[in-house]
């Protein structure tokens, strides 16, 4: 494992992040559900579709202001078909649809992934691209670029009935009209395998928007995913 360059990402989301925990800063939090069904196909390709929720629980500022009041927020649907391109990558495109407050946001995905197994660990890499249309915003674009190290905590791989460890480290540079956004998140994961076809994780979901202005917001999701693979 690239363990220098993960310290690095580790180091630069502890010292960035308090720095921005100031008064002016707002928060949410609630719970983000979600289900993912996984088909392989023929000639290396395979399909995902994948629905989660968001649901808000409450929200505030960091001088002591709350609101406390349930909320469902949205629904987002998404299928993507991804195809194997070499020993440990793949290329993915997709289409997602948002459903909030009575309206259909469209979302594009470009995807390229390199996985990389190895004695004890293994490392993921992903580098994707979202185009979001909306009709009463302009069209937003993003760029992201996520590193995820999974570590099981029975043997040296995930078996059926064992639990494993991953993190997430993710970074979001948004882009819409002339407005730059850059987005941060770290979602650090406990997974169990229940078998062959099924596996679920439960974690916190951290997403830390605006860092480059003087009012950012910090979102706290509980994550709770299932995973089913036919």
């Amino acid at each position: 494992m690239n363990i220098k360059f993960v310290t690095f990402i580790i180091v630069f989301f502890c010292l960035i992040i308090p720095k921005q925990s100031n008064s002016q800063s707002t928060y949410q939090f609630g719970v983000l559900p979600s289900i993912s069904l996984n088909k392989k196909l023929e000639k290396d390709w395979s399909v995902n579709f994948k629905t989660e929720s968001r649901l808000l629980i409450q929200n505030g500022d960091f001088k002591g202001n709350h609101n406390k009041e349930f909320e469902y927020l949205l629904t987002d649907i998404s299928l993507i078909a991804a195809k194997k391109v070499g020993l440990n990558s793949r290329v993915a495109g997709g289409y997602l649809i948002r459903l909030r407050n009575g309206e259909a946001i469209h979302r594009t995905i470009q995807q390229f992934s390199i996985v990389k197994s190895k004695t004890g660990y293994r490392l993921a890499h992903r580098f994707a691209a979202d185009q979001t249309f909306s009709s009463n915003q302009s069209p937003e674009f993003r760029f992201r670029y996520r590193i995820t190290p999974e570590v099981p905590l029975n043997g040296q791989t995930v078996d059926p009935k064992e639990f494993y460890i991953k993190t997430n480290f993710e970074l979001l540079n948004k882009f819409q009209s002339s407005d730059y956004e850059l987005e941060l998140r770290v979602v650090p994961l406990l997974g169990y395998t229940l078998n062959e076809q099924n596996k679920f994780e439960f974690g916190l979901d951290y997403r830390f928007d605006s860092l480059f202005i003087s009012d950012p917001r910090h979102s706290f999701w509980t994550s709770i995913n299932w995973y089913f693979n036919f």
